[in-house]
């Protein structure tokens, strides 16, 4: 059995503020650390479950986060950008299973550290008419490789989020969000001894798990921050100008979609200069 780990650091029991998940600061130091830590409690519990492989993806900013040296030696890492399938880069390879630890709720809604890929450009995206965060949007990814989503780590609103879209998968709750800077948490400890019982739950379980498909082109909507982001993304013929801050395009696949999406994150840096 293969695994594929994603961990991504809003998640993470802990951490509530900005400063934890934003690199240049002895707050970020800590919390790369407790990332680390709990994506190490969701390869144990693989190995617990009979995984023969783990890749573990590390899935925040620019995806070189957790020090390598601090991971469990048993797992391989994919780190860096950018690469085609972000967060779930190695699902690829054949896995058979996905776990998302340490994730967060959509934009706009009222989780802890929530936003969809780049919080300071994207007020929300939508595949048809479903409103998608990032683990739906990597979930049905993931989905086009027929992998399923088994498990998933975060806080309260994360999880009422997902269970609709991954009914099959084990959640562990980190943490209750009390604000968007501010919840009740698990210790580190306790956190890691739930993702690690959970993920060797979730894997036991897998045979009833099913990938998450959308078919058929999708009708991408993508609400922008503010007018200035639309007037850049549209600078890219395929987008269509629905209002001040909408914006739509087609895709074949969810792949395209998330690789369309992650280029205009990238754009969004120069409106900041």
């Amino acid at each position: 059995m293969k695994v594929l780990v994603s961990t991504d650091i809003e998640g993470v029991a802990g951490v509530y503020h900005a400063e934890q998940a934003r690199p240049g600061n002895p707050e970020f130091e800590r919390a790369r650390l407790l990332m680390a830590q709990e994506a190490n409690a969701a390869i144990a519990g693989a190995f617990d479950a009979g995984a023969t492989r783990v890749l573990v993806n590390d899935s925040h900013g620019g995806f070189r986060n957790m020090p390598p040296d601090v991971l469990d030696a048993r797992a391989r890492v994919v780190q860096g950008k950018p690469r085609y399938l972000g967060m779930v880069a190695g699902v690829e390879e054949g896995v058979d299973a996905l776990c998302m630890v340490g994730y967060h709720a959509r934009a706009q809604g009222r989780g802890i550290l929530a936003h969809t890929i780049n919080g300071s450009a994207f007020a929300g995206v939508w595949l048809g008419a479903q409103e998608l965060g990032e683990a739906g949007l990597y979930g049905a990814l993931a989905g086009e490789y027929g992998v399923p989503v088994v498990m998933g780590s975060g806080d309260d609103v994360f999880i009422a989020e997902n269970r609709p879209l991954f009914p099959h998968a084990t959640f562990v709750q980190t943490k209750r969000a009390t604000g968007c800077h501010s919840g009740v948490s698990l210790s580190p400890e306790e956190s890691r001894q739930a993702i690690r019982a959970g993920t060797a739950q979730a894997l036991a379980a897998r045979s009833g798990a099913v990938p998450l498909v959308f078919k058929g082109p999708q009708a991408v909507t993508l609400r922008t921050q503010s007018p200035a982001q639309a007037d850049l993304f549209c600078q890219w013929p395929a987008f269509e100008r629905v209002d001040g801050v909408t914006l739509r395009f087609t895709t074949d696949t969810v792949e395209a979609a998330v690789r369309m999406l992650n280029c205009c994150s990238a754009m969004s840096a120069m409106l900041l200069r």
